[in-house]
């Protein structure tokens, strides 16, 4: 119920930030394409409640002023609009981020070049239910542990390959009613066994 533009052409309500700073990530442009194209859109600019498209520049500081909580919140709200089922898949992947414009970087004091991203998701509807990013070379133990923890009262059973095995996830876990199908790292032949008997379980982790 809160108007689109709530203070005129200097402020812009809070769903009407969000939602354009997603609108921009699904179009996939810069914040002065964004602004060009939404101005010679009407009919998505009414979509918004808006006659014209915020200064390009007003995109870049809303990026920055939310905290990741806000956008989690928002994620897990799509997730359970697109069926969650409890049965979620935990993996990292990195991102290079070296094409990033060095004007920006320097601007933003944004150094780092990579960024390991981690995803958990539904195996059965492929909806992300948690991110977690960091520019430091954190075990993925110690992040599915904390993605699990954020996530434990949603999760019936956590995938994740050898590289998240770690006896004290698996028994929170436990702890919390969650099947841990976590592949050991078959240093014996009792953790080959183990990974074999959760095998036909497991074959849906890699759609994460």
């Amino acid at each position: 119920d809160v108007p689109a533009a709530p203070d005129g052409a200097d402020g812009y309500a809070e769903w009407v930030q969000i939602a354009l700073i997603l609108y921009r990530v699904e179009l996939e442009k810069s914040l002065r394409e964004t602004e060009d194209y939404l101005n010679e859109m009407p009919g998505v600019l009414a979509v918004f409640d808006l006659d014209d498209a915020p200064h390009y520049s007003s995109f870049c500081r809303w990026e920055n002023e939310y905290r990741m909580r806000e956008l989690r919140r928002l994620l897990r709200a799509s997730a359970e609009q697109a069926g969650w089922s409890g049965e979620a898949a935990i993996d990292a992947s990195g991102f290079q981020r070296d094409q990033t414009s060095h004007h920006y970087r320097d601007r933003a004091n944004y150094s780092f070049h990579s960024m390991k991203t981690t995803i958990l998701i539904d195996v059965n509807s492929l909806a992300i239910k948690d991110v977690h990013f960091t520019t430091q070379k954190a075990w993925d133990g110690h992040i599915g542990m904390q993605v699990f923890r954020r996530n434990a009262e949603d999760l019936r059973v956590l995938s994740a390959d050898a590289n998240y095995s770690w006896s004290d996830l698996r028994e929170e876990c436990r702890s919390n009613s969650t099947r841990p199908l976590i592949k050991h790292r078959e240093q014996t032949p009792l953790q080959k066994a183990h990974n074999a008997r959760m095998n036909e379980d497991y074959n849906q982790r890699w759609m994460s």
